[in-house]
């Protein structure tokens, strides 16, 4: 008998009686949810938000740059090999620029200001002979080029520094990292979604067949491998050969003579026999039977190498098949057993697939994705130029010794071909590898630097494989799998909608670890090595197959006691804790992987629905006993990847664990990423308003970061008294949006009022505007160059004129030339009084500057060219040099912007709208405390919207504005009290006199009575959008027009003029408003006198000399009319008979 606790007398009665008690029972542990939240913070401080990023660089310096140094390390000479060059040891050094043979260690501010690369040399060790009889030389910290150095990881100046040592540099210390300075700009390497290499994948191909796909990619070579059935028959498409090769021929040639071994590895079930037949009966129609014969029939086959022409003729084949052909599957002493294995287990996982259509792999399931992330692609990149490099110099070598010249072949190494090559790729973002068949664009983005939360957010941006212009819904759908890993939210609208993701909060990209170790573990643990077991038993029913990272290791006879042993040894940390454990009922697999870029997330272990962690762990996480680490170590928590969790059972709280579950979520909030974490009680709103917001979120204007003012960028928004949210939420204050808000509390009144709110327009308070509501600060760069010439003369700056006619415009300059901080800066201003010379060509008796005469300058003064009606200021003026020691001056112009009718703001809930109308406050309604709201709402955003997010952080906000605290909206909180119920709030509303469901009593501003109705009033947190009236709005009356058409220009920026087009002028033509028409497309547009001879229909021209319009067909003047007509007419006109058409107009009388 079980006895609660409550039961007091009972359980002392049953003392006296000597009854037996089970204490087994009463010690069990009481079902209690213990707050795992503040494992969300620690987390976060190891791995997570931009933590991948530093994680795949730090890598790929610490080990990457190695393996790629160590597979290619050896120059030699190709008849003397007593000639060579060898590279030891590679190490990256301290970021720092050369100038003037002088290195000047270099930090990310100073790059910014400079505009320089943030970039740290590559130092080697190399040892070269030059010869038999020559000694063995080294040479130590030899650079073979600069590699750009990601902000924050291991190599940069500002690793493991606090907030005084980050201040000093002037750094932000709530700024992520994880991009690099690449010519004063910030560039992110995206993470790139790609499917998963070395593994099988079937699927099928335009036409609708069936095909097993393997991108192979390994230290050595990457290709792809694609069998296919075509026609009943299958076929392996191979790049090295020139066109397919039927699959049996393969087989045989890699020694597999006999059909019956093919089909018992294949399994000898008569349905695949059946498949199998017409294939067989292909090889004996090309009469194929031996290993010789079909090593000939491919040897035909193979492709004509376009770059060299192969000393060897034979056996080129073979090579093939051992090298390029399943490339990730090891050859070891010319035994290609391995090989056939796979290509069975492909043949047969693709006749399943025949039969059975469900067996088809889904390529958009997260599993079946890899994410690249910066570390891989640079990997790739300097594995080319440094391959590059070594050909140069390789060639170098064999150009000077064929020529018996003696010469150092240390000198061969040219180190400015990977500095540029990385350089390059950074800035433009094109990944152009030949080598690797690789051509992308775009794989580099300018870090988005409109608020601190779309910084982070473009950390956390995932780009797709896909183009974006295929209608394709397939990618574009929010796949289940998707669930913990990436945003549900977070994705734009438009063309790349679905297709561009971000990871979610607790999401982490792995990096690859060290195989063999795991390989030795798995044989240990009882797995059975293929070349042991005959083909006819690779299918037996009770033997699941071993495969690990895409290789087939074995056999397993008991695969669900192999995978718990596997797992026992992660949880206890003696293995990798990325390594992922699969069992794959459906396929009799077990897949092991421990690969880069699979993504995974941290969940807590459960033993028969009871959590591992107790309320002593987090006791000791908050008193810092523990960490993140300590909980994984000791097995409380691990991570799991998209595959392994199709093993699990997960709770989302403790208190839905069954007896069969086997993790609970750490935080359910954790499944949304980091923009859409700003949302408050984002489960009460309809979908796609929480995603409507995630992309306004990265258009508010608010803080950067908290070095702003220092930053040089070339649009830099602010707000002027930004807020914290009076509403927030966990994922708030875990990415620091907090100290570096967005937006502002607004007290907000939900009504109707005059009009000027309809379609989400907001009215707002002239008061609340005075005294700085939603005002702005926009700072823009200009940039002026003193330029330096090749012929010796440079630019120069002089002094102003004080008087004269240009007085007007200098007066904001200083006696330097240059404009003075401080100075209001108006339109066709001049911010620097500039000359140049005006012979920069010539290469004179060595002109110096000094012996130019002021008649030998042109003026070359520039001017500000901003809108009339904004005031603007120079803010500072900074001098510096570029690259090639010019003399550049930066100023910023700041201008003040408060709102005005037109300009875009938008709550947190996906609904923006305009300001409509601002209306004094003496006309605003007020409440009976005297509270006058900022904004009114029209309640119409309400209905059709379906936001009770608003609603409820209307009524949060209330509460702890009342009551002094801020109220939590999380994701999903309510249970684990993340997230303020409406009852409790309605309580303190209540305690503290005001009305349950947040309604006010209020007066009309206008008559003084009271409102008819009780209106729904309190403070909502509403952010500022960039799209302003003032930088949109445009007009023109007469202006610039197009050389060629004499046509108006057309844009903002050209002062172009407004076009009417072709459906304007359909509305003209239905109104027959025929007069209006003319004038719109001719008389203000480009109108043309032209003289038109009656006689041949052609356009003469006007003589000055004569008088009189001259027809150059008839050389005379007598038929001559002049008429009116558009110049691009004219024009058109004149292109036609350039190509031989003659157009002839023909005129009739008025």
């Amino acid at each position: 008998m079980v006895v609660r606790e409550d039961d007091g007398d009972l359980f002392n009665g049953l003392h006296e009686k000597g009854l037996k008690i089970d204490k087994q029972a009463l010690a069990a542990p009481v079902k209690k949810a213990v707050d795992k939240f503040k494992l969300v913070p620690e987390f976060l401080k190891v791995r997570g938000l931009v933590k991948q990023h530093l994680d795949s660089f730090n890598f790929f310096v610490r080990t990457g740059i190695k393996k790629i140094v160590q597979a290619n390390n050896l120059i030699t000479y190709s008849r003397d090999p007593n000639i060579y060059l060898r590279y030891n040891d590679v190490r990256i050094g301290q970021p720092s620029m050369m100038g003037d043979s002088v290195s000047d260690l270099l930090n990310p501010q100073k790059c910014r200001l400079y505009d320089i690369t943030y970039a740290a040399p590559i130092h080697v060790n190399i040892e070269y002979s030059n010869g038999v009889n020559e000694r063995i030389q080294k040479k130590r910290d030899v650079i073979i080029g600069r590699l750009p150095i990601m902000l924050k990881s291991c190599c940069c100046v500002l690793y493991g520094r606090d907030e005084e040592e980050l201040a000093r540099y002037g750094e932000c210390p709530l700024d992520p990292g994880g991009y690099f300075v690449v010519k004063g700009t910030e560039k992110v390497i995206l993470m790139q979604e790609q499917l998963s290499k070395n593994r099988i994948i079937i699927d099928t191909d335009q036409k609708g067949c069936v095909q097993a796909s393997v991108t192979s990619s390994s230290e050595a070579r990457k290709s792809k491998t694609v069998i296919r059935i075509e026609k009943e028959k299958i076929y392996l498409d191979l790049n090295a050969f020139t066109n397919k090769v039927p699959i049996m021929i393969v087989l045989k040639a890699m020694g597999m003579e006999s059909d019956q071994d093919v089909v018992q590895m294949i399994g000898r079930d008569p349905r695949y026999s059946e498949l199998l037949l017409p294939s067989i009966e292909d090889s004996v129609k090309e009469g194929v039977h031996t290993q010789s014969q079909a090593l000939e029939f491919l040897e035909r086959k193979v492709k004509q190498s376009q770059f060299y022409t192969p000393v060897v003729k034979e056996g080129r084949a073979l090579k093939i098949l051992q090298g390029t052909f399943l490339a990730n599957v090891p050859v070891h002493e010319n035994n290609l057993r391995p090989k056939c294995i796979y290509v069975a287990v492909m043949l047969r996982r693709m006749i399943e697939a025949i039969l059975n259509k469900d067996t088809l792999d889904d390529k958009d399931y997260v599993g079946n994705k890899r994410v690249e992330l910066s570390g891989q692609l640079l990997a790739l990149l300097f594995e080319d130029l440094f391959k590059t490099m070594n050909e140069s110099a390789h060639q170098q070598i064999e150009v000077h010794l064929s020529k018996k010249t003696r010469f150092d072949i240390s000198q061969c190494i040219k180190n400015d071909c990977i500095t540029n090559g990385l350089e390059r790729a950074l800035s433009t973002g094109n990944w152009d590898i030949k080598r690797f068949r690789m051509n992308r664009k775009g794989m580099s983005q300018v870090l988005q630097r409109l608020s601190y939360i779309g910084t982070v957010g473009h950390m956390t941006r995932i780009a797709p494989q896909f183009e974006k212009s295929r209608k394709v819904s397939g990618p574009r759908a929010l796949q289940p799998s998707q669930w913990g890993m990436l945003c549900p939210c977070d994705t734009p609208e438009g063309e790349a909608c679905g297709l561009v993701k971000n990871l979610a909060l607790m999401a982490h990209v792995t990096t690859d670890e060290d195989e063999r170790p795991l390989i030795a573990m798995c044989y240990a643990l009882g797995v059975q090595d293929l070349e042991l077991l005959s083909a006819e038993e690779l299918h037996m029913p009770d033997l699941y197959l071993v495969i690990f990272n895409g290789l087939i290791l074995g056999k397993h006879r008991s695969p669900q006691t192999f995978a718990n042993s596997m797992r026992k040894l992660r949880r206890a940390g003696k293995i990798g804790e990325f390594v992922s454990i699969f069992v794959n009922e459906k396929q009799r697999c077990v897949y092991l992987a421990s690969d880069g870029s699979r993504v995974c997330r941290p969940l807590v272990i459960a033993d028969k629905g009871v959590s591992r962690i107790k309320e002593h762990h987090m006791k000791e996480l908050r008193d810092g006993v523990r960490n993140f680490q300590s909980f994984l170590k000791e097995g409380l928590i691990e991570y799991l990847d998209v595959n392994e969790e199709n093993n699990a059972l997960i709770a989302l709280y403790e208190e839905n664990a069954r007896e069969e579950t086997t993790h609970i979520e750490i935080e359910p909030f954790t499944i949304l990423g980091v923009i859409a974490g700003l949302i408050p009680y984002p489960h009460h709103n309809q979908s796609p308003r929480n995603t409507y917001q995630c992309a306004m979120g990265k258009q508010a204007m608010g803080n950067i970061a908290y070095n702003q003012l220092c930053r040089f960028d070339s649009l830099i928004y602010l707000l002027v008294y930004p807020q914290r949210p009076l509403l927030t939420t966990r994922t708030i204050e875990l990415v620091s949006y907090d100290k570096l808000g967005a937006g502002q509390n607004a007290s907000v009144a939900v009504m109707s009022y005059s009009g000027y709110d309809i379609e989400d327009a907001i009215v707002m308070n002239k008061s609340s505007l005075d005294r700085g509501f939603g005002r702005c600060i926009l700072m823009k760069k200009l940039v002026a160059i003193n330029q330096k010439y090749p012929n010796g003369t440079s630019d120069r700056i002089i002094r102003p004129q004080r008087d004269g006619y240009d007085a007007e415009q200098t007066q904001i300059l200083d006696d330097d030339g240059i404009a003075s901080p401080g100075e209001i800066i108006r339109p066709r201003d001049i911010y620097i009084n500039k000359q140049s010379p005006i012979d920069t060509k010539s290469r004179g008796s060595a002109i110096n500057t000094v012996k130019l005469k002021d008649s030998q300058y042109k003026s070359s003064k520039q001017t500000y060219k901003g809108t009339e009606g904004d005031t603007a200021v120079v803010d500072r003026v900074a001098l510096c040099t570029d690259k090639d020691s010019n003399l550049c001056i930066k100023y910023m112009i700041r201008s003040t912007r408060r709102p005005e009718v037109g300009d875009k703001f938008s709550s947190r809930h996906g609904q923006k709208g305009v300001c409509g109308t601002i209306v004094q406050q003496e006309d605003f309604p007020f409440s009976e405390r005297g509270v006058c709201p900022d904004l009114i709402m029209n309640p119409h955003g309400f209905p059709s919207r379906m936001t009770v997010g608003k609603m409820i952080e209307l009524l949060g906000s209330k509460a702890g504005v009342s009551c002094g605290r801020f109220h939590y909206g999380s994701a999903f909180g309510e249970p684990s009290g993340h997230a303020d119920k409406v009852e409790t709030i309605s309580e303190t509303l209540v305690k503290h006199g005001f009305s349950y469901n947040g309604k006010d009593f209020l007066y009309s501003g206008i008559t003084g009575e009271p409102l008819q109705a009780y209106i729904f009033m309190g403070p909502i947190y509403y952010q500022k959008l960039k799209h302003m009236v003032l930088d949109k709005m445009h007009a023109r009356g007469n202006g610039p027009r197009v050389m060629i058409t004499r046509q108006p220009t057309e844009g903002k920026s050209k002062n172009g003029g407004l076009r009417v087009g072709e459906m304007e002028r359909d509305c003209l033509i239905a109104y027959g408003a025929s007069m209006l028409i003319h004038e719109r497309l001719m008389l203000s547009s480009d109108p043309f006198e032209v003289q038109v001879c009656r006689k041949c229909g052609l356009m003469g021209y006007y003589s000055e000399k004569l008088k009189t319009g001259i027809c150059s067909m008839c050389k005379n003047g007598e038929n001559i009319s002049t008429m009116k007509m558009p110049y691009a007419c004219k024009l058109l006109f004149q292109e036609l008979q350039s190509m031989n058409i003659v157009p002839r107009l023909k005129l009739t009388d008025v």
